[in-house]
């Protein structure tokens, strides 16, 4: 998570209502149609199923209570308010209570094509339309589980999972490579670069997952490819923890990317 931001999430009203400037709702609708057209052939069939569910204004900002109401009829998920940065423990907690945390503030236009905090275009574009998914769901729900009784240690090697499903996951379908990763799915230079040359895809294995270092201000080098949602849910069948231990046993793969700058100024 990063460790400050610019930003400041907008506080509800009494009725549960956050007002948004007219600026704010013009932002979001030149991020929602811009990448509504920009996913269109990309994102797996399952998050375009579940943007048609959720049936998001373009004209303005979402209500919070307005997604959820979707996400609880189709998997008993909702939205949770949380201020620009949350820790660990909370994110976890959230997220093993089926409360997908979103923090309420939205990118300025100066910052429109890239943002390393999630703002709410982010959290609600990018990820709520798959959260109508079952299989996405309950892996999302074991993931809370176990990162909330993880140690400090075990958690960094969770974050690894995260980061290369939820976030940055590629699924194999029988009409190409498609996305489910929130983070791609939000960003209009990665639904492009995504399908270029550059990047390594590899299929899905959660000891190499755990293993691959990322950053998160770069584009990636690495991606991992699921054969189905399916994989998904069986992987949170599976004994996670137990692969947690192997990964640590192995050790981290190489990173793929130059240190940070500041890594080699200091």
């Amino acid at each position: 998570m990063a460790k400050g931001t610019k930003y400041l999430a907008k506080e509800m009203n009494a009725h549960g209502v956050i007002h948004w400037s007219d600026e704010e709702n013009a932002i979001w609708n030149e991020l929602i149609t811009r990448q509504k057209k920009a996913v269109v052939g990309k994102a797996c069939d399952e998050y375009m199923h579940g943007i048609d569910l959720l049936n998001l204004p373009e004209d303005r900002v979402p209500q919070l209570d307005e997604v959820s109401k979707v996400l609880r009829k189709e998997t008993g998920w909702e939205v949770a308010w949380v201020p620009a940065l949350i820790n660990f423990t909370t994110f976890f907690s959230l997220l093993q209570d089926k409360k997908f945390p979103c923090a309420t503030f939205i990118r300025t236009r100066e910052e429109l094509d890239y943002l390393q905090e999630p703002d709410i275009f982010h959290e609600i574009f990018g990820h709520c339309a798959m959260l109508t998914n079952p299989y996405f769901a309950e892996f999302t729900h074991t993931y809370g589980k176990l990162g909330y009784a993880a140690s400090k240690e075990d958690r960094v090697f969770l974050a690894r999972l995260y980061w290369f499903t939820i976030e940055f996951g590629l699924l194999r379908s029988a009409t190409g490579r498609r996305i489910y990763g929130g983070g791609i799915i939000s960003s209009i230079g990665e639904t492009k670069y995504v399908y270029s040359d550059v990047p390594e895809v590899r299929p899905f294995d959660v000891v190499d997952v755990l293993r691959t270092p990322y950053r998160i201000d770069i584009m990636q080098p690495v991606y991992f490819e699921l054969d189905s949602l399916r994989q998904l849910f069986d992987v949170a069948r599976g004994d996670i923890m137990a692969q947690v231990e192997e990964a640590k046993r192995l050790g981290l793969h190489a990173p793929k990317f130059p240190p940070k700058p500041d890594a080699i100024a200091s």
